[in-house]
């Protein structure tokens, strides 16, 4: 079979990848490649399934603008779509007195993300919160969160075959070489000049 593009793993970030291509370039042929016998076998069906808030990272950062961004499409997208997810929250807490300019320090560098909702709660707010939980001081981060990504990345895999591509599974590329001569351009001025190989 011949495809314009082929997106080979179909963990989440290759079904998210390959989602997007086939959502801007409709005309184009899509294939996702997997050598397991199902989507998302491997570490996007075994993780801890946070939603991270985007609190850590630097300021100003490209990490720190899509971890903002990516949380707020997570939580729509799963609303769309009906996957079960929980807006827990957490709390980063202090428990030694020389551990609180941290915690301040990571709070100002939360607004500087634009994370909402963050807020600096004492012992008595922690013990509301968490009553197992002790401290003296705590970040207290609403916005986290905690999802199956397994069944986000099966819900993007659902999405790109209804827009016409299609997924291979059992399907282990074992090989690519570059062809002689790419075809033709297509309507979206891109070449295809790789041929895939797998073990079969």
């Amino acid at each position: 079979s011949s495809f314009d593009v082929a997106v080979v793993g179909a963990g989440i970030v290759g079904l998210a990848a390959a989602r997007e291509l086939i959502q801007r370039h409709p005309s184009l042929a899509f294939a996702v490649l997997e050598k397991e016998q199902e989507p998302a076998h491997h570490q996007s069906g075994h993780n801890s399934g946070v939603i991270h808030s985007g609190i850590y990272y630097t300021p100003g950062s490209l990490k720190a603008k899509l971890c903002v961004q990516g949380a707020a499409l997570c939580y729509k997208y799963c609303d769309q779509k009906g996957i079960p997810y929980k807006q827990c929250g957490k709390l980063i807490v202090a428990v030694e007195h020389d551990e609180i300019p941290r915690l301040k320090a990571l709070y100002e560098r939360g607004l500087q993300n634009n994370v909402p909702g963050l807020k600096l709660i004492g012992a008595k707010e922690i013990q509301e919160k968490e009553p197992f939980c002790r401290g003296l001081m705590a970040l207290d981060s609403p916005y986290t969160g905690i999802v199956d990504y397994k069944q986000v990345a099966q819900s993007y895999a659902r999405d790109f075959q209804e827009a016409g591509g299609t997924i291979f599974t059992d399907f282990e590329v074992t090989n690519m070489e570059m062809a002689k001569e790419s075809s033709p351009e297509s309507e979206d001025g891109l070449k295809y000049p790789v041929i895939v190989r797998n073990k079969k």
